[in-house]
């Protein structure tokens, strides 16, 4: 029987992932295009981003409808000012299992400690590639290798789990795949690949650009034979697979060719402080409004769970049967991956 804080397909709520800002240093592809977020492009003044209380404040409330999961993302989070002090207020929330962080590491020899100190255990770095050329390509620019590298070193001797994401998109990066799987098992690093996803209106994406979860897998396996591993807990993104010959494990997260909209436990909050039941969505529940009224937390409460028991979203499973694709739906950049 369905709790009744599950949504209309029995999912419950578990995960929340929270944009703390629309800005980044870097402009991806697949993300925040260079010819579309340029230096004029209209990012949101700081009045309409939420406060580090107002976004413990909420986490609070979700907490108290079944959320375990924490993430914070960005843009990239940490061009945010003083996030540990953020991640410290998270910290002392009952009932919080996890908190982690979705970063392009490239700041992360400057913040790691504090941030480790402050209580966060796990990031996740974003890097598509190991060659300097191609990943500046895909980058706008805007970062080396190296920079990176730096950032995933200082966050492990910080003490933090340390995790990478790689998205891949066929004729830009895919020759990638093993040098990348083949450096990272080296470094005692988890690898999960991400098939290209069309996330928000910008990116320009394809069905033919995706590499799927079974060529990734097959393309691992030829030079470095995997097999699967069960997964750790109900609704996990990543499909996991350990090597046979060596040790340690990647992932692939595969919302386009075998989605996993079926067990999807996650919520996000935008920067701006609204609230979407789908990494895809076109529609968000304006929360800062209620936040900065007279509404209390058992208001705010009940309006989030009335959404949340509404939710149908299933975009991924349908999205290879749409004839038309949503025509507006929110940036990357303002909900995170």
């Amino acid at each position: 029987m369905a709790n009744r804080s599950d949504d209309q397909w029995n999912r419950p709520l578990r995960d929340l992932r929270i944009s703390v800002i629309d800005r980044c240093n870097f402009r991806c592809r697949y993300c925040m295009p260079e010819e579309i977020f340029g230096h004029d492009y209209p990012f949101l003044p700081k009045e309409k981003i939420l406060t580090f209380a107002e976004i413990t404040r909420l986490s609070r409330i979700f907490v108290s409808l079944g959320v375990t999961k924490l993430r914070i993302t960005g843009g990239e989070p940490l061009l945010r000012k003083d996030l540990s002090s953020l991640i410290h207020s998270l910290t002392q929330l009952d009932g919080v299992e996890d908190i982690a962080m979705t970063t392009n590491g490239v700041f992360l020899p400057k913040y790691a400690a504090s941030l480790r100190e402050a209580g966060l255990k796990r990031v996740t770095v974003s890097l598509d590639s190991l060659d300097d050329d191609r990943f500046r390509r895909m980058n706008g620019g805007r970062s080396s290798v190296k920079a990176v590298l730096e950032g995933i070193e200082a966050a492990a001797q910080a003490g933090m789990q340390v995790k990478i994401n790689m998205v891949v998109q066929k004729g830009f990066n895919d020759q990638d795949i093993v040098p990348m799987a083949d450096y990272f098992q080296k470094k005692k690093h988890i690898l999960r690949f991400v098939e290209f996803m069309d996330v928000g209106n910008t990116n320009g994406w394809k069905l033919d650009q995706v590499v799927s979860k079974q060529q990734i897998i097959e393309t691992i396996h030829e030079h470095m034979p995997l097999e699967p591993v069960p997964p750790q807990y109900k609704g996990e993104v990543a499909t996991r697979y350990r090597y046979l010959d060596r040790d340690g494990e990647i992932g692939i997260i595969s919302s386009v060719t075998d989605a996993f909209c079926s067990t999807c436990t996650r919520a996000r909050i935008s920067a701006e402080g609204s609230l979407y039941t789908c990494l895809f969505a076109s529609k968000g529940y304006k929360l800062r409004t209620m936040l900065r009224s007279e509404q209390s937390d058992d208001e705010i409460r009940s309006y989030i769970e009335r959404v949340w028991r509404g939710r149908t979203d299933r975009y991924s499973e349908e999205r290879l049967t749409h004839t038309k694709q949503a025509s507006s739906k929110i940036e990357m950049s303002h909900i995170g991956g």
